[in-house]
């Protein structure tokens, strides 16, 4: 069994620390705190360890020591308890933590089920103590924890990550494209590296910013900066807040959003960034941060680009980049297979249903009983969603219109009422996300109802766009090839279909498509 025991953090406490049976050779997670600020660290020599932390001044100022101890602890064990109290601690939010995020990695050991058994244990012991204030799901659920700079990484990740810091401490200057499906930790990778580099010497003077094209994710790192010890919201930026400006490094997730010159709703700011960078029409969002930096790393992946103003893939392509791929699936509990499977199942490709083991993949025929069922799901775990493809006019959006945008299967549903950060606003449980406001988000469990827009042609086996009924009018304006914009419509259906960590459902309104479905995922 565990134990947690308090001391106070000064020299007679740490000599008392000597004389205990875990004092010096035993392995055991710590914490150090004063009320504000808290560091969380592991060691085989709990006294030593904290007459080294009292010696820098930064530590010494944490008045108050937590020793958690355990008979059946190893190193594996205390290393895991460490990461994943630095994590939910994150997450928490209650203190700032000095803890850099070097060297949290992922990993596997011998009984690791049941250590992370012991956890939730301990984590509901630091709650009563007052510590904690969340529980585990809430933090689960929450985008400080799902965004944390102290995230365990990957192996792929941390090749990543130290690559580029090698580079940049041996100033090479290079781009860097990182490959990855929805999922697969893009998102998570570049904020790790940004408060990564700040931790070294050689790094820390550096001029980095993660660029994010979209405002709803935008809004949302911007408030997990705001909460990390050496991090800033002014280091979460749009494309346009690098005009003018020198950055050593500029991170840009969701690259794939970055925009060209076509569809804007205003083409001023656009066109005088393009002349500031002695640019024609032709210059995009990506020129721009090419120009404005001296290295640059992408996070991309080209069937996330959904409408016809994102750069071109071509574009990116073209670029001469160091190339990294991140392959494991880290959103979508039923892996690879799952992804495999809906790309499969969107382009038509025979395959076999693979086994999923718990995730709940289930085709509903009729609406009303998927929404029925999100709720209950939200009710259980947080974080069920309805989301659609965009088919249906944006009525609501009229002051004074109906009250109401899609009408289906008996159902009158409201597209999102909120643009940034919708999947945790105080509605949105019963509204209704469109891509642009769910692209880069994780969802426990998504509904995704597929419009008319998409319909299955049986007899030539072949998915057809009706652009009539598509009504997303930048994402089908300039648009004079239905198989380009067949392309965009199906990125966006893989897109939401990849936002369920714990299931997802669907409902698709043509029948030749519903049945098609339904052959596959029942069948």
């Amino acid at each position: 069994m565990h134990k947690i025991t308090d001391y106070r953090f000064d020299p007679q406490a740490i000599k008392k620390l000597r004389e205990k049976d875990f004092g010096k050779d035993w392995p055991v997670v710590y914490i150090l705190e004063d009320g504000n600020e808290m560091y969380i660290g592991q060691t085989t020599n709990v006294s030593n360890r904290f007459s080294e932390h009292y010696k820098r001044e930064e530590r010494r100022k944490l008045t108050k020591a937590h020793v958690i101890y355990d008979e059946e602890f190893n190193i594996s064990a205390a290393l895991d308890t460490e990461s994943l109290l630095i994590e939910y601690m994150a997450g928490d939010n209650v203190f700032q933590l000095q803890n850099g995020n070097r060297g949290l990695m992922n990993h596997s050991y011998y009984d690791r089920e049941k250590y992370r058994a012991k956890f939730e244990i301990i984590w509901q012991q630091l709650q009563e103590s007052g510590f904690a204030h969340k529980d585990l799901i809430q933090i689960k659920n929450s985008d400080l924890y799902k965004y944390s700079p102290y995230k365990s990484l990957t192996a792929e990740q941390i090749t990543i990550v130290e690559d580029i810091h090698f580079n940049l401490t041996s100033g090479m200057q290079s781009t860097y494209i990182v490959n990855g499906e929805p999922g697969t930790g893009k998102s998570v990778l570049a904020v790790y590296l940004v408060k990564y580099l700040k931790e070294f010497d050689k790094t820390k003077s550096l001029d980095v910013a993660i660029v994010v094209p979209m405002t709803s994710l935008r809004k949302t790192l911007k408030k997990v900066f705001a909460s990390v010890k050496g991090l800033k919201p002014s280091m979460v930026i749009g494309p346009g807040e690098v005009i003018g400006k020198q950055y050593d490094l500029l991170i840009v997730d969701e690259s794939h959003r970055l925009r060209r010159r076509i569809n804007l709703s205003g083409y001023g700011p656009y066109d005088k960034a393009n002349k500031y960078y002695g640019l024609g029409n032709e210059g995009t969002q990506l020129d721009w941060i090419m120009s404005a930096s001296k290295s640059q790393l992408l996070l991309y992946d080209s069937n996330q680009s959904v409408m016809p103003g994102d750069v071109r893939q071509e574009s990116i392509e073209s670029l001469k980049a160091i190339q990294y791929s991140l392959t494991n699936q880290l959103r979508v509990l039923a892996g690879n297979d799952y992804l495999s499977f809906i790309d499969d199942l969107l382009s038509l490709r025979s395959q076999v249903r693979p086994d999923f083991g718990n995730y709940d993949l289930r085709y509903f025929d009729n609406l009303q009983d998927m929404v029925r069922e999100i709720k209950i799901q939200d009710k259980k775990h947080g974080l069920a969603r309805l989301v659609a493809g965009y088919a249906w006019t944006w009525q609501t959006k009229t002051p004074g219109a109906q009250d109401y945008d899609i009408e289906l299967d008996g159902l009158k549903l409201k597209w999102n009422s909120a643009n940034i950060d919708w999947v945790n606003s105080p509605n949105a449980l019963n509204e209704v996300g469109c891509i642009h406001t769910v692209q880069g988000y994780d969802l426990n469990y998504v509904g995704v109802i597929i419009g008319p827009e998409l319909s299955y042609d049986v007899k030539n086996n072949k998915l057809r766009v009706d652009k009539d009924k598509y009504m997303d009018f930048n994402g089908k304006r300039s648009i004079d090839s239905l198989e380009e914009l067949a392309n965009y419509v199906i990125n966006i259906y893989k897109t939401l279909l990849a936002r369920g960590i714990k299931g997802t459902y669907i409902h698709a309104v043509d029948k030749n498509l519903a049945n098609y479905l339904i052959s596959k995922i029942d069948g």
